[in-house]
């Protein structure tokens, strides 16, 4: 599966996925309406004809089928036209772009935009509140994930938008390597000690071959793939005041663990790269990986052997990670807009549209319900393993931070693991020297 979130040229569903918030000096606060803003409609007439301006970040392949779907919603309620655009270049390119609307007065009625940015969103003052919406029970609020709900909603105030695409990180196994040494496959009920003692088992220096692999770039994905290991041992990444406290019991355990594995065991291929440890997975080299949806594909196209289970658990937490995205709503000072816009991300998020969208390009559908259709289990056949991941959804139930410093919190406590991991310090001193390198760039956010 690659990259449908993006315009043409635009990076992998991976780096996507793990993208932080651009740096917008500020942009994103509350909005200067210094340019002459359209005289507000505060009466709202279903009938008439309204322009609704939507910004999608979309891939061709994605964009076609989007635009396909527009013209149904079209067809079906006439009075309504879209003005759809990709509107960047890139979809990392959005964000930039709307704080430029917000000053220009040209803000879209919708647009795509990666979760990591919905605090920034919110913070501007330009997002519609949807929340007395989503109450409504026709629209199954809660079919979708606990983490993507949280995305939509990130200080626990205004909702702002749909989730466009949900997904989570599960254990990958190489069964090639696994049935070579003769390690039994791992279970829905493994543990983080059975993990180890299975990478241990698998790992061969003779051959170069690793149990488990793990990014020491640095990057977001050096840090997202520690926070599973984190919240189920009871950590949090920011406390109540919204500092860092990751640096905790349950980080140094979780950190621990890892540099055991790494350091005493020699059992984890360390990536420099965030793209070898898969590769090397995909050609029989390191028998685990915990990765996503998006890997599905490429696996296919390596005939790699292969299987899925949800993350190892501590005490049957079993909790993973996921990287929620939005459909995010503006306010226009139009409720005709705002209606038509609202109207158009529900009905697009419903089952019946996204196993035509979302679940049609192999990604997971965004709702619970939608694992029972044919048009799912059609691509399961395609992408064995995509309904583990859809099972795993369950286990999303904790979000990702949102906050604006959120770039910085994450290079600071992704250079930490892989200092650590590499023989450089210890998990204790790296995280509380990260916790202060988070606190200060979460302070100057």
């Amino acid at each position: 599966m690659r990259p449908r979130y993006a315009a043409p040229g635009a990076p992998s569903r991976r780096q996507l996925l793990h993208a932080v918030p651009l740096a917008v000096s500020g942009a994103l606060g509350a909005s200067s309406l210094a340019a002459c803003a359209p005289e507000p409609v505060t009466v709202l007439d279903t009938e008439a004809p309204t322009t609704v301006t939507m910004w999608s970040g979309q891939s061709q392949e994605a964009q076609e089928i989007l635009e396909e779907l527009v013209a149904e919603f079209e067809d079906a309620n006439p009075q309504v036209t879209f003005d759809l655009s990709p509107g960047a270049s890139s979809t990392e390119e959005l964000l930039q772009k709307l704080a430029a609307s917000f000053a220009s007065n040209d803000t879209p009625d919708i647009s795509y935009a990666f979760g990591s940015w919905a605090s920034q969103l919110e913070r501007s003052g330009r997002t519609l509140d949807l929340r007395h919406h989503v109450e409504d029970p026709a629209v199954k609020w809660k079919q979708f994930t606990k983490a993507a709900r949280a995305t939509a909603q990130p200080t626990g105030a205004r909702v702002i938008g749909f989730p466009a695409v949900v997904d989570n990180i599960s254990l990958f196994f190489n069964t090639t390597i696994f049935d070579r040494v003769g390690v039994p496959h791992p279970t829905p009920d493994w543990t983080w000690e059975d993990f180890r003692a299975a990478a241990k088992q698998l790992t061969d220096p003779e051959s170069q071959t690793f149990g488990y692999g793990y990014s020491v770039s640095g990057s977001e994905e050096t840090t997202w793939q520690f926070w599973p290991h984190l919240w189920q041992n009871g950590g949090s990444v920011l406390d109540a005041q919204g500092t860092a406290s990751f640096a905790s019991d349950a980080g140094v355990s979780a950190l621990t663990f890892l540099t055991d594995m790494a350091i005493t065991d020699k059992s984890i291929y360390l990536d420099q790269t965030d793209t070898k440890f898969s590769q090397l997975f995909a050609s029989d080299r390191i028998a685990m990986m915990t990765s996503g949806p998006w890997q599905l594909s490429e696996l296919k196209t390596a005939k790699t052997s292969y299987g899925v289970v949800p993350l190892p658990g501590t005490e049957g937490d079993h909790q993973t990670v996921s990287g929620p995205d939005l459909w995010a709503l503006f306010d226009n000072q139009d409720v005709n807009r705002a209606y038509w816009a609202t109207e158009f991300v529900t009905w697009l998020t419903a089952v019946e549209q996204d196993v035509r969208f979302n679940v049609a390009i192999g990604n997971l559908p965004l709702r619970s319900s939608e694992a029972e259709t044919e048009d799912f289990r059609a691509q399961v056949e395609e992408l064995p393993g995509l309904d583990v991941l859809q099972a795993n959804s369950k286990n999303a139930v904790t979000a990702r931070p949102t906050v604006a410093g959120y770039n910085g919190l994450s290079e600071a406590v992704g250079n930490a693991i892989a200092h650590v991991l590499q023989g450089d310090g210890d998990p204790r001193s790296a995280l509380m020297a990260a916790a202060q390198d988070a606190d200060k760039a979460l302070s100057r956010a």
